[in-house]
């Protein structure tokens, strides 16, 4: 490639290989940057590792072609290029910031020891060195703590159970994955944690970590409650990266600000992935940063028409271990508006929940706990946002396992 060419992707994640791999299939060859030691690799299959399913290199990402380990320490608009903190600077045309994002870190007392370090035991879950050292400090009988209970705290803590630690979760909200579940989905997925030996804490805040000779031995609830603890996890979401872009002068709100071309305030950067804010939306899930980045290599390739218009994002989840796997998956509104049309279909015994939203005759939510045979029926039905036909489908819907 020559700087005049040269495309160069910040960010070796889910989003900045699944650019460059495509970048490369449309002859168009990137050069990404990664401040990672690890290969890449696919960030939400991290709690298998911790739970012993996967080894680390199974969930590596094909590799493109061009790629460099190295920390970008600052983005010279004028002069289109990059500074690093151990090399000279990489020249770019078009510059695509696929940053990700942080581990929200709470503002507890105690969390950190009087250098910013972490003390000892008290671990984010974001990247593959967190899993790893968690990994290192999981065995029987350890007494871990989970902080959060979205979807990263429930697989974290599900993880960790299978590994056989003796685990407690701490959510601050009244119920489990309370953004993506409605109260019925969100019980099976407490019954399912509580089976596994999870003692589980809502509506209660985390307001202390306590450590001795700098590693962690409890964590203290806002009503004087200690929880003993050889291990802390915070899952308390995350944060989008957006450090090199503020320094860079480029739009910022929540994240990085971005029209239908991806496009920053700069016409020759582009963002994309948890990062990326497109139309007031962040989304911080896998399938629209690999749609944003689809759409992106196409545009870069030399497709004038290629456009990013939002993606109708449907969360899963599987929770394997001992026993058969725990699968379940939301899309859109799962709680109804009053006039809505919802049916639901309950199995105790085989603890299945399905549940679907309908708002003038169009599909708009839904939640499946348990089995997940007629999820793609009904994501496709969400998705293409068309009236229902008027001759009772939605039964079909619930219950067509061939659907997927």
């Amino acid at each position: 490639m020559t700087s005049k060419t040269r495309v160069v992707v910040i960010g070796a994640g889910l989003a900045g290989v699944r650019l460059a791999r495509r970048l490369g299939e449309l002859g168009t060859p990137a050069l990404l940057v990664g401040d990672e030691e690890h290969p890449p690799y696919n960030r939400v299959l991290l709690a298998e590792v911790l739970a012993g399913r996967y080894a680390p290199e199974v969930i590596a990402l094909p590799a493109p072609g061009g790629h460099v380990r190295t920390r970008i320490t600052g983005i010279d608009r004028a002069a289109r290029r990059l500074h690093r903190a151990d090399g000279s600077p990489i020249a770019y045309d078009t510059l695509v910031l696929a940053t990700g994002s942080n581990p929200v870190l709470p503002p507890l007392r105690g969390l950190f020891t009087p250098g910013r370090q972490l003390p000892e035991g008290i671990h984010a879950f974001r990247t593959m060195d967190d899993c790893l050292g968690l990994s290192k400090a999981v065995r029987p009988g350890v007494r871990a703590v989970v902080v959060g209970g979205g979807l990263l705290g429930v697989s974290a803590a599900r993880a960790l159970a299978v590994r056989g630690a003796q685990v407690v979760l701490a959510q601050q909200g009244e119920r489990l994955m309370e953004r993506q579940l409605d109260p019925n989905a969100s019980r099976l997925v407490l019954r399912h944690l509580k089976d596994l030996g999870v003692e589980v804490h809502t509506e209660c805040r985390v307001r202390d970590v306590r450590s001795v000779g700098g590693a962690v031995r409890s964590v203290e609830l806002a009503d004087g409650y200690a929880l003993d603890a050889d291990v802390v996890v915070l899952a308390c979401g995350v944060r989008p990266r957006t450090g090199l872009a503020e320094q860079a002068g480029l739009a910022v709100h929540k994240g990085i600000l971005v029209d239908d071309e991806l496009r920053t305030c700069d016409p020759h950067i582009h963002a994309i992935g948890d990062c990326a804010q497109h139309d007031g939306t962040l989304y911080g899930l896998a399938a629209p940063a690999l749609e944003q980045a689809d759409a992106l290599a196409e545009l870069l390739a030399g497709d004038p028409n290629a456009r990013y218009t939002g993606t109708r994002s449907l969360t899963r989840l599987t929770l394997t271990g001992p026993g058969s796997p725990f699968d379940l998956a939301a899309f859109g509104e799962t709680e109804a508006r009053p006039g809505d049309d919802v049916v639901q279909l309950t199995d105790a015994t085989r603890g299945t929940y399905r549940k679907v939203v309908v708002r003038d005759d169009r599909l708009v939510g839904g939640v499946l706990v348990g089995e997940l045979g007629t999820v793609g029926a009904l994501a496709r039905a969400w998705e293409g946002a068309e009236p229902l036909p008027s001759d009772g489908p939605l039964l079909h819907l619930l219950t067509n396992d061939g659907g997927s």
